[in-house]
């Protein structure tokens, strides 16, 4: 009888081997399957394996869209797009506002301050400062171009403006000094409530005061302009009007603060004994 050599056989049994195998993990595989067909168990696009593939990964982020929820990594790139560069249109105009008050304040003062055509340039600067200032804020809301420096930098530039025109129209003594201190007064003392009330809510603008800062912006342009005659006349109850919205609305702040804070001592009390029970 003729011997099979032995490398031969140990292949053959190999080849054998494999291949019982791989019939063994064929059938085990037909199993889970079945099993997890039969269950209705198994994961949308888990492999027999159960790793996950690239359709059930489609799949499981088209459900999570469908729900409302993001997918993996959904938070974190929008996080990345929400991200608006500081150097974006609505933070240029505050830039260009914050320019404008050296400016204002060089034009407002030049040939002794009394000149009617560099008043006339100081007031072109000024119109250009607060029209800039009813669109950036619009434009960071509404394009979602709120930054960090621009929260800071707006109100800054608000009153940096405002208070140049202030302080130059009294000193040349065309506006007394208390409607100066007035109005400054204000100002200062109602962005220094935001800030100590601020851990309690944000106290948003109003409509008074919205108002109140146009009528400040249109009576303070009136004196900037070198005006004679009636027009003199119809800028001094223009600033009156502005004195008294500035008053009034600075008190109705006061109360939404003391209003704010009363309201979040509460809700803070009211949580640590839910906490404490």
């Amino acid at each position: 009888m003729t011997g099979v050599p032995a490398s031969a056989a140990g292949g053959s049994s190999g080849a054998q081997g494999a291949r019982s195998t791989a019939a063994a993990a064929d059938g085990v595989a037909s199993e889970v399957s079945g099993s997890a067909s039969a269950s209705g168990t198994a994961a949308p696009g888990r492999s027999a394996s159960g790793g996950e593939s690239a359709s059930g990964r489609s799949a499981a982020g088209a459900d999570a869209t469908a729900e409302g929820r993001p997918p993996r990594g959904g938070k974190i790139t929008a996080a990345a797009v929400n991200q608006a560069s500081v150097w974006n249109v609505a933070n240029l105009l505050t830039m260009l506002r914050l320019v404008l008050v050296p400016g204002f304040v060089a034009l407002m003062l030049a040939d002794g301050g009394y000149d009617p055509a560099w008043r006339s340039l100081a007031w072109a600067a000024f119109a250009i400062a607060m029209i800039t200032d009813l669109f950036d804020g619009h434009l960071a809301r509404t394009y979602n171009l709120v930054t960090d420096f621009g929260k800071i930098a707006d109100p800054i530039a608000d009153k940096a403006i405002m208070g140049a025109a202030l302080i130059c129209l009294s000193s040349l003594g065309d506006l007394p000094w208390w409607v100066t201190i007035v109005i400054l007064g204000r100002e200062l003392g109602i962005t220094l409530m935001r800030f100590l009330v601020i851990r309690y809510g944000v106290i948003p603008a109003s409509r008074g005061g919205k108002l109140k800062t146009l009528t400040q912006g249109v009576a303070v342009g009136m004196y900037v302009l070198a005006l004679t005659g009636w027009l003199a006349s119809l800028r001094f109850w223009v600033m009156a009007a502005a004195v008294v919205l500035t008053v009034a609305t600075g008190l109705d702040y006061v109360r939404q603060a003391i209003v704010l804070r009363r309201q979040g001592i509460a809700e803070r009390a009211a949580a640590l004994e839910e906490t404490e029970a």
